[in-house]
């Protein structure tokens, strides 16, 4: 753990800030904002260890630390919200919801038994936030990261192909029906739609939340806290296509990023950090809530992804998932209306 500096007055934590576009974002941060705290959460803490050396050479803020996280494991979700808590650090001010992982090789499971990009990249953050709530000090910042891929395939934004997501009810996510999704379609596909899946849920929770916030006093003048989604575009070199073959890999880490560059909707991983550090850090997006951000420029989502009913279910069964109780959730009594 990095020795806290007496000067910094808040503190950011950004899931999988070890690499890709969360370091980016944590440099950003580091650099633009002094006296942020930045907490590096990673599964891999050897790995987020040498980050967190890296991004202190790189910006001379000494105030970065890391803190084990594993998305794929409610227990270690619960220790990390713990030791974060009893923890002598600046306020908590912002959530950045970056980690994410896709797998196209079949299906695998968390710990808890969750087909693993469904509760990685929804379950894992929902968790996260709502047993982080409590510790957020107003003006407070969360940030869901998502994807373009949450459009149907015939979306614009779309520079890669990938399967339109298929949002029947959040159960169905967390334990899949194999044998009928196996007869259907090959594990790449079934993988990849999964991915979209979840993007989308990343944004149907983020509105969700932000209503909630709203509802009860949490997203005023009085109270600002804010929550939006973000977008970075096609971000060619990353690693989330890690669990792809040998020669997708190769293409998307030294071929991609020369010839899409000058691509629409394709940015650097330092490009789009830059951009979510200015959606935590920026004056100017202070009071907006429960909006997509592509880059910097708000724009629509997809018509899915406003659908209230589908939010709804989706955070009721997430609870009961996660086994969160009327304490630990932030509008646990909150009906649709």
């Amino acid at each position: 753990m990095t020795t806290q500096t007496s000067k910094s007055d808040k503190t950011v934590i950004i899931t999988g800030g070890n690499k890709g576009l969360g370091y980016y974002c944590a440099k950003a941060i580091a650099t633009l904002d002094p006296n942020s705290h930045v907490i590096i959460a990673s599964r891999n803490q050897k790995e987020a260890a040498l980050s967190v050396k890296r991004l202190i050479a790189q910006t001379g803020n000494k105030s970065i630390e890391a803190l084990p996280l594993d998305l794929a494991s409610t227990a270690s979700i619960r220790t990390f919200v713990k030791d974060f808590a009893a923890g002598n650090r600046p306020p908590l001010c912002a959530i950045v919801c970056n980690a994410g992982i896709q797998v196209v090789t079949g299906t695998t499971y968390t710990e808890d038994g969750f087909e693993t990009t469904f509760g990685v990249n929804h379950l894992g953050h929902f968790l996260l936030v709502n047993l982080l709530l409590r510790h957020l000090v107003s003006p407070a910042r969360i940030v869901f990261v998502t994807s373009g891929t949450h459009f149907p395939n015939s979306s614009p934004n779309q520079t890669l192909s990938m399967p339109s997501p298929e949002y029947r009810n959040a159960k169905l996510l967390a334990f899949p029906d194999l044998a009928s999704t196996q007869k259907e379609e090959d594990a790449y596909t079934i993988g990849r739609r999964r991915y979209t899946t979840s993007k989308l849920c990343n944004i149907l929770c983020a509105y969700e939340l932000s209503h909630r916030l709203q509802f009860q006093g949490y997203s005023t003048q009085q109270h600002p806290i804010t929550v939006n989604t973000f977008d970075p575009g096609l971000m060619p070199g990353t690693g989330i296509i890690r669990d792809y073959d040998l020669i997708k890999r190769f293409a998307w880490t030294f071929l991609l990023p020369g010839f899409c560059l000058f691509a629409p909707y394709v940015n650097t991983p330092n490009k789009s950090g830059k951009d979510l550090a200015k959606l935590i850090l920026d004056p100017e997006f202070a009071g907006v809530t429960g909006k997509y951000f592509v880059g910097l420029r708000q724009v629509p989502s997809s018509q899915e992804s406003y659908d209230r009913k589908k939010a709804l279910e989706l955070w009721e069964t997430s609870i009961e998932l996660v086994n969160l109780t009327p304490n630990q959730n932030h509008g646990y009594k909150l009906m649709l209306n």
